[in-house]
């Protein structure tokens, strides 16, 4: 018979290891439930300001609930995490951090700017502007074969960092195990995010969320897959989209000319500063590349939800 495991608030760690000490040990079928740290453990909090940024300790970034050692679990099979439930924890953050973000040079000074999330249902960044609360975690993955002290920022097959927003409630990822055991931790708890989370910052916040673990024997995938319960938009489906586009031989600048003129639309539209469109972008606006067919000049498409503007 199943069972459902609690994993304890104060156990965490920063970086994939193999030689992490399993906090957990489940079997395939059980559920486990978390209450994760929001993604700089908490060194910000609902009355920081930008200045908080400033004597950041990196080393402090991204702890991580783990590992859950999943009993069975062999290099070559697949473990399956079924999304149950995500809840945010009262309050979020997003920031422009220097040094980061797909502006990075036209965006250098720091700016942050934190939300309260208790009505659980929309981000109020303005008055007129409410985003959906859709919780997701930014990193999900299983520890990465022979890893020792490897940094948890730079996602790979194995998962981990990959900011993949379709991961909210209802939705299971496929992960292809590395290590006996699995190894399985998560974090960097996001209330809303775009694809792409341009600015470098989604709406970083604490989660609880409850997963369940199914292990697959004898499969195995490339790298982390996942199957979505419904649609991949539906809380903004109701109105339209409005799309800017960035063309060229280089996805990355294609991506970054996209955003510019994005960023330019809805300040000017909206009377908004560069830098709260520049943000607002990282929380809602998906890129999408459109098309990598055309002799070398390829689309990409920044595309902004009207639904989250209040009609007057």
């Amino acid at each position: 018979m199943s069972k459902t495991h609690y994993f304890p608030k104060d156990a965490s760690h920063f970086k994939w290891d193999v030689n992490n000490k399993p906090i957990v040990t489940i079997e395939s079928g059980d559920t486990v439930i978390f209450e994760t740290i929001e993604v700089t453990d908490n060194q910000l909090n609902p009355e920081s300001t930008t200045e908080s940024l400033t004597d950041f300790n990196w080393d402090r970034v991204y702890p991580l609930s783990g590992p859950v050692y999943i009993e069975g679990a062999e290099k070559g099979d697949t473990l399956a995490v079924e999304i149950l439930d995500l809840q945010t924890r009262g309050w979020g953050w997003t920031a422009v951090l220097p040094g980061m973000g797909l502006l990075a040079e036209e965006f250098p000074d720091a700016y942050l700017r934190t939300f309260d999330l208790s009505d659980g249902e929309y981000i109020h960044f303005r008055d007129d502007i409410k985003i959906p609360i859709e919780p997701f975690l930014g990193t999900m993955g299983v520890c990465p074969a022979n890893a020792v002290d490897q940094g948890i920022m730079p996602p790979g097959k194995f998962g981990g960092n990959i900011d993949t927003r379709q991961l909210t409630v209802g939705t299971t990822l496929y992960l292809p195990v590395e290590e006996v055991g699995a190894l399985f931790s998560i974090g960097d708890g996001h209330a809303s995010q775009g694809d792409g989370e341009v600015c470098g910052s989604a709406l970083e916040c604490p989660l609880y969320a409850s997963l369940k673990f199914t292990l697959i024997k004898g499969k195995s995938i490339p790298s982390a897959q996942f199957q979505t319960k419904g649609p991949l938009t539906p809380k903004v489906n109701d109105k339209g989209f409005y799309g800017t586009s960035g063309v060229g031989p280089d996805l990355y600048k294609a991506s970054q000319d996209a955003l510019r003129a994005m960023i330019d639309h809805i300040s000017e539209s909206y009377n908004m500063t560069p830098v709260d469109a520049y943000l607002l972008s990282s929380l809602c606006v998906d890129l999408k590349i459109s098309e990598v067919v055309n002799v070398g000049e390829f689309v990409v498409n920044a595309v902004l939800p009207l639904s989250i503007f209040k009609e007057d």
